[in-house]
């Protein structure tokens, strides 16, 4: 029977991915969140805006398991706001703290837990990489001190939607990163595990919009499915962007050798190189160990 631990599965592609996942035979679903699952999962209570929560959850997935192991770690929720100034309930800017250090918590807790030949995802966005040329700005840095609190960051975006988005873009880098320190971890090596960070691309459905303006969610909710195919043919359907996480998670894709980036473009899967400071071993290997002294974890 595999086993999957999963977040953000309660909507959007990631409960559309959730059904297909219990959808197959042998496989035990376990997931986190503040609302319910769907029927079939084993289901715990998980608030990515707090730190004790996810050591809670931990706790729990770790008792339900008894001498099994976790064949699968999907670490897709997220969240995407208007402005940096609202906080966790440690103290961080929310942005990064639920898209970033609340899963790299998860992940460091669950390691010990994790099945030879694992598989560990991670979702991303093209929105990280310039050469994605989205409407978000770039990252800047990967300074996890600063990205927590963000009143210390001299070259702060002063305008908050500007902010937002780049704490948004940044975050998804930070999950990047974190794929590749793991990858590139001995645990890893030793257990063999099977690393990827997957961007599912504009994908409707997923619920990021939801701190955007009125108007604009309202235009968005109106346009089904054909409509947005049409006027903007780089998207890709929830229902895809499901199928393909499923597909990495349960094998049926396979991981190139030497790759980790995972992109959904136009409904096709492709595997396409780094962007540069995604590339940067010095910043990846920062920012493993400053999360790790956030989160109150010893290296």
């Amino acid at each position: 029977m595999a086993i999957v631990v999963m977040t953000g599965g309660t909507s959007g592609f990631g409960l559309k991915c959730a059904h297909q996942l219990l959808g197959k035979n042998g496989t035990r679903l376990i997931m986190g969140g503040r609302s319910s699952g769907p029927i079939g999962a084993m289901m715990f209570p998980l608030d990515l805006t707090r730190l004790a929560d996810v050591r809670s959850f931990a706790t729990q997935v770790i008792e339900a398991l008894g001498e099994s192991k976790i064949d699968a770690l999907i670490m897709n929720a997220g969240i995407s706001l208007s402005t940096t100034k609202e906080r966790s309930a440690d103290g961080f800017e929310l942005t990064f703290a639920v898209n970033h250090l609340a899963h790299y918590l998860l992940l460091r807790l669950l390691l010990p837990y994790l099945a030879e030949g694992a598989v560990v995802e991670l979702t991303t966005s093209g929105t990280h990489d310039p050469a994605e040329k989205t409407m978000l700005p770039v990252p800047r840095h990967v300074d996890a001190r600063l990205l927590a609190h963000p009143e210390l960051d001299r070259e702060r975006d002063s305008e908050p939607r500007i902010a937002g988005g780049r704490a948004y873009s940044t975050s998804k880098l930070c999950n990047l990163l974190t794929a590749r320190a793991l990858a590139a971890s001995p645990v890893a090596a030793a257990k063999r595990l099977r690393v990827v960070s997957y961007s599912p691309g504009p994908t409707p459905g997923t619920g990021l919009l939801r701190d955007s303006p009125p108007l604009v969610r309202a235009m968005w909710s109106a346009m089904g499915w054909p409509v947005i195919r049409h006027l903007f043919p780089r998207f890709s359907s929830s229902h895809t962007a499901a199928k393909e996480l499923a597909n990495l998670v349960l094998g049926v894709t396979e991981i190139p050798q030497g790759r980790i980036y995972s992109v959904l473009h136009r409904n096709r899967l492709d595997w396409p190189q780094l962007s540069e400071l995604a590339r940067r071993d010095d910043l990846m290997t920062a920012l493993w160990r400053d999360s790790a002294i956030l989160v109150g974890l010893s290296e």
